[in-house]
């Protein structure tokens, strides 16, 4: 970003005329758009003024715009790449996505488009920023009304907390039953609007003709049946969150309101004549894919990009280890209590059972199989025999040894015995170093083992690239000031 709070945006366009025009859609935003018509000086460009965000055109006259995304790839994984494409060359764009490009636009396309693409991804790009930041800050059993600390769900946790405090929409995704309404509560419930209103709407359970009435409201005699004024969820959810789920089951005609309603804030009740003005933080979830339905014709392309600045998936149950035990424990407490059992957890050979199963209705189905074995059985332990079908079927693929233990309140944690007496603190100085010093030897020899190539050495250490730039930076005015003062 540049002294002026401006970010800075590289252009690669080799069409001088189109070039100018792109930046003539940008003058009135807070860029500075710097512009290379070959490929060669853009390389330059990049290693000497580390971009915010570049805009590449693939067809340059000196080399394939392929080639400078792959170089930033390498350098800097997380400098957000949007690729220019021409009409026709869809497939080509998708080749840029799975290459690393943050987004693509297709030829020819407008003011709008570019302004909306660009902003989300500068806005990834700052959420990544703030994420890789305090990715240690999380807690690592749980999150909200999340149980389980697997490391896909530790990806979730991070953007969930680097997104609560925005207003930016959320776009969630996942299969059937991954928790995508829990995930929008937990994002209300870690922003400024935890104490606002959170009005959730299926969208595929209501009928379509009922719903701009479900979400606008309206006035009395708008249509038969309507024996009174309504008010509806985005005026019930004015200064607080709008939760829309299974947003791709509305039709065309209402995602047209709904586009209108994102950029302006504003809208109508149904048949009134006056605008009304909210204030909401908009959350919308499917568990389809989005892309998929744009490109069948079923979903706005101009909302998607307005919904989809900030996505966030859900991982299926199945990808979660052993967070499956640990949720299903979490049932178990619960309906044990309600049914009034002795349940207190699940044998070894049961718990093997539910790691083993496949999981399609995923956290929803286990909720329910838990409840089934509850209501139907009563012990101490629960039984693979205890299982309702399809998991009476099952046959176990988890070792025993692989089942997280139950916790036992009652065992005292080896984190809070007692500490080395003071006279041994001064030798035991000498055998252990500071974690800081041999954190950053593990990582340069990591990089070293590489060849340098820090996305590689990024990926194997299991931390973002970003985080490696960052402490190397510190690292190296830390070296400065000791050099200074020595």
């Amino acid at each position: 970003m540049s002294r002026n709070g401006a970010s800075k945006i590289l252009l690669v366009e080799d069409t001088p005329t189109l070039a100018r025009s792109y930046i003539q859609f940008l003058r009135n935003e807070p860029y500075e758009v710097h512009h290379e018509e070959l490929g060669r000086p853009a390389l330059e460009h990049i290693e000497r003024h580390r971009p915010d965000a570049i805009l590449l055109d693939l067809k340059l006259p000196d080399m394939d715009g392929m080639d400078i995304l792959r170089h930033v790839q390498d350098v800097d994984p997380d400098l957000p790449v949007i690729v220019i494409t021409a009409h026709g060359s869809v497939q080509t764009a998708v080749t840029a996505m799975q290459a690393g490009a943050a987004d693509f636009i297709v030829k020819p396309f407008n003011a709008d488009r570019l302004k909306v693409t660009l902003k989300n991804a500068l806005e990834r790009t700052e959420l990544l920023d703030i994420v890789n930041t305090y990715r240690d800050e999380i807690d690592k059993d749980g999150f909200e009304g999340f149980v389980g600390g697997a490391l896909v769900m530790q990806a979730v946790y991070r953007i969930v907390e680097a997104a609560a405090p925005s207003k930016a929409t959320v776009f969630i995704t996942g299969e059937s039953g991954t928790g995508k309404e829990v995930c929008a509560e937990a994002i209300k419930n870690r922003s400024p609007r935890r104490n606002g209103p959170f009005i959730a709407i299926n969208c595929a359970a209501i009928p379509h003709d009922l719903m701009e009435s479900e979400i606008f409201g309206h006035v009395k005699g708008a249509f038969t049946g309507a024996l009174g004024e309504r008010e509806g969820a985005a005026a019930m959810a004015n200064g607080g969150t709008l939760f829309l789920d299974e947003v791709c089951e509305m039709d065309l005609d209402l995602q047209a309101k709904l586009l209108r309603f994102i950029q302006t804030e504003t809208f109508r009740k149904v048949g009134a004549s006056v605008t009304e003005k909210v204030d909401v933080r908009l959350i919308c979830a499917t568990n389809k894919d989005p892309m998929a339905e744009v490109k069948a014709g079923r979903f706005r392309e101009d909302l998607y990009y307005r919904l989809h600045v900030i996505p966030l998936h859900l991982p299926p149950l199945r990808d979660r280890d052993d967070d499956i035990v640990k949720i299903a424990r979490v049932f178990l407490a619960k309906f044990a209590e309600q049914e009034k059992r002795k349940f207190r957890d699940f044998d070894p050979a049961a718990a093997a059972v539910l790691m083993s199963y496949e999981w399609p209705g995923n956290v929803r189905e286990l909720q329910n199989v838990v409840q089934n074995t509850v209501v139907l059985h009563d012990g101490e332990h629960v039984t693979p025999d205890m299982l309702p079908p399809p998991l009476s079927l099952v046959t176990p693929s988890v070792p025993l040894s692989q089942i997280p233990p139950a916790a036992d309140p009652g065992i005292a944690s080896p984190a809070v015995a007692a500490g080395p007496r003071p006279s041994d603190v001064k030798s035991l100085s000498a055998e252990i170093r500071p974690l800081a010093a041999v954190e950053r030897e593990y990582i340069e020899a990591a990089i070293t083992r590489c060849d340098g190539n820090i996305r590689t050495a990024a990926a194997l250490l299991g931390i973002a690239p970003q985080t490696i730039y960052r402490k190397r930076s510190a690292w190296e005015e830390e070296d400065a000031a000791a050099a200074q003062a020595g």
